[in-house]
């Protein structure tokens, strides 16, 4: 069952990434949190996102704007460092509080609040429609590329800062597109650099169970490419924000 589960999630959110505004990770990340402690998840998730970002590259990477990746994508991989660090010590501190629900055990960890709330904070933002418009001006570009690579070390939530910084950096849909991509491979590659060290707790039996995730990425993106028109589905981002908020509730208390 949970190879269909990630496989399904993998493919559909690949497609749509690619022109709703949808984030491979963001949705990505909390399956896999569902079968493994969330450290694991991360990594396992950063693996398949980076996976699928290489791909997306080839079919689009050649439309990279070098000026945005120097602004933007620099700070956002240096940080990047930073935040996957901040995640590693986070993974590596004892639980901060249990308690006994339904006759059973919950154990509040603090790497779960943290990504909890940051989950929980983009969930919201995205069902306000005013920040969904947001866009920044160029010239915090590498501000902007600075807060995102930390977010994507973190929690891997960078897309959608990503997005609204990137904006209005004057670059056409193709280019909007590769230069986004070629971004997210450097924050994934620069935050995998560091989650490595932790990866020694992913099991030899959870590697095939991460390679379907990575298969249906390339799926979606195979099929996402093929879509002309602009994804807008209003209304299952607000049903996907509710549930997000709900997942992160779990993480947070120790349900999950």
């Amino acid at each position: 069952m949970e190879y269909f589960f990630i496989a399904a999630v993998a493919l559909i959110v690949s497609g749509l990434t690619l022109f709703s505004g949808f984030g491979l990770g963001t949705l990505l990340m909390p399956a896999m949190a569902i079968y493994f402690p969330i450290e694991i998840a991360i990594t396992a998730t950063a693996v398949v996102h980076l996976t699928n970002n290489i791909f997306k590259v080839a079919l689009f990477g050649k439309h990279r704007q070098n000026r945005i990746l120097l602004k933007f994508g620099l700070p956002a991989m240096a940080l990047a460092f930073v935040g996957a660090w901040i995640l590693t010590q986070l993974s590596g501190l004892e639980p901060l509080y249990s308690y006994s629900w339904l006759g059973k055990e919950m154990t509040v960890e603090a790497v779960k609040l943290v990504v909890s709330v940051l989950i929980f904070g983009f969930a919201m933002l995205d069902l306000l429609p005013r920040f969904r418009e947001l866009k920044f001006a160029s010239k915090y570009l590498p501000l902007g590329g600075a807060i995102s690579g930390l977010m994507g070390g973190i929690s891997g939530h960078q897309g959608a800062l990503r997005s609204a910084f990137l904006a209005n950096a004057g670059l056409t849909k193709e280019q909007f597109i590769g230069t986004g991509v070629t971004i997210a491979c450097l924050v994934d590659v620069a935050r995998l650099v560091i989650y490595s060290s932790h990866t020694a707790g992913m099991k030899i039996e959870n590697i095939p169970l991460i390679v379907t995730g990575c298969i249906a990425a390339f799926l979606g993106a195979f099929i996402g490419k093929r879509l002309v028109e602009k994804v807008t589905m209003e209304q299952i981002q607000k049903l996907v924000a509710v549930m997000l908020i709900i997942l992160s509730i779990g993480l947070g208390s120790g349900v999950i």
